[in-house]
Parts: structure tokens; sequence; C-alpha cells
């Protein structure tokens, strides 16, 4: 199985350092730009398994380079972007990106992140054949639309198994309040931001031992909500 090939497009060097040592040592094969229009011309020349890229590059805007990106390929793409910009992150995602990670952040955070890109994209196939997702005590069969906690059956509403249903289909990645509107209620309820809040509130009370502090279903504040994928993601 050869190294999987991660393209990294970053104009901070220091950041560059870090994550060059970071992802060598762990198997990855890394190649780098400071550019957006670098970034672009690596990536067609790479072929790579996963890219990561700054939303702040100096020769153009990082939402155009996975814009641009997404118009021949689906490689997954993991935004790296500055704190607090909620209104980047949503765009970014909705643009194209599979995730993001926000500055300042730990090799482990990324890591994770890079391991679930890269199993979404070969996996998507073996989901379909197992028809069950599984993390902690919680497993989704999902031709047979049954939901366990440990070995209780939970009874969720047509509504409810669709909502997670689709977190299921994108595991680990944040999903978008925009996203789960159009994919659950449908295009003309993406004005409804508080039907997310409610079913996920209806979901946490019947599949997370303590709501208040939920373990598989997390909130991306401004953003959407994410199902672990795995207890180290």
């Amino acid at each position: 199985m050869p190294d999987p090939v991660v393209v990294l497009i970053e104009d901070e060097p220091q950041i560059r350092r870090f994550l060059r040592a970071t992802l060598t040592s762990h198997g990855y094969r890394l190649f780098e730009a400071a550019t957006g229009a670098d970034g672009l011309v690596e990536v067609a020349s790479r072929q790579p398994d996963a890219v990561i890229v700054d939303l702040g590059l100096p020769d153009m805007d990082g939402l155009e380079v996975i814009q641009r990106l997404r118009e021949w390929t689906a490689v997954p793409i993991i935004v790296l972007s500055a704190r607090g910009q909620e209104r980047d992150k949503v765009t970014a995602l909705d643009a194209g990106a599979d995730d993001y990670v926000s500055k300042p952040f730990g090799a482990g955070e990324l890591l994770a992140r890079i391991r679930v890109a890269l199993r979404h994209a070969v996996g998507v196939s073996h989901e379909a054949d197992e028809a069950a997702f599984k993390v902690g005590e919680l497993t989704v069969h999902l031709l047979r639309r049954q939901v366990f906690v440990g070995d209780k059956e939970v009874h969720l509403t047509p509504i409810e198994f669709k909502l997670l249903t689709t977190l299921v289909r994108h595991a680990g990645k944040v999903v978008t309040h925009q996203q789960l509107l159009r994919e659950v209620w449908g295009p003309t309820h993406t004005d409804h931001a508080h039907y997310v809040r409610v079913y996920m509130g209806h979901l946490r009370q019947k599949l997370e031992a303590e709501p208040a502090r939920p373990r598989y279903l997390s909130t991306e504040p401004g953003v959407g909500y994410r199902l672990a994928a795995d207890w180290g993601a």
C-alpha cells in the first residue's frame, strides 16, 4: 500500500514546518505550495489523496482554490482557518471543502481529520455493503432502519432517522445547518435553522447518556454539527 499523498497549500513557513514534521512522521508523503496558483498545479500533477488549504493565501482566496478544485476533482479538502471565522468556515464547506481545522490546532486533531477524510474517499462503497455504522455504544442499521445504544433499541421518528443517517454519511466531518436542512427537509426549507436545533435536541435526548454533554453529536458553534466517527476523532 503506497503512502497517502497530501498537498499542503499554506503560506506560513512555521505551519508548513510543523505539518511537514507531523505528516511525514506518520507515513504521509507531503508536497507543499505557498500560493493558491502553485497549489492548483501541485494538486493537478500529484493527484493527492487529500488537500489541506489555508483560507488566507497571498495571491487568491482559499475559497477560490476550493471552487476551482471542485470543478474537476472530488479529492478530500481540509481547510485551515483562523479561529472565530464562522462565516468563512460555512462558506468553505458550502464551496465543497470536506472539513476544517481551526488555528491554532494540535497534530492529533489534524491527523484524525485526515484519517476521516481518507476513509470517506475509499469507504463510501463499503458503507453500502455493511449498511451499518458503529461508534462507541451507538449502532445504526441503515437498511433495517434500526438504531441501538448498547443492546437497547431506540425508536426514532422518520425525520430523526433521516437527520441521523445524513450525519452518518458524513461521520467525523462537520455538516453545515444549510446542508442538513437541504438533505433532510428539502431545498425550500434552508432558512428554517431552528428545525435542526429542535430535532438535534430530540436525538441527543434519545442517544446520549448526558444530552447536555454529548459524546456522539457535537455542535460546531455557528457552523453545524459533527457525528463522531471514532473516539479518537
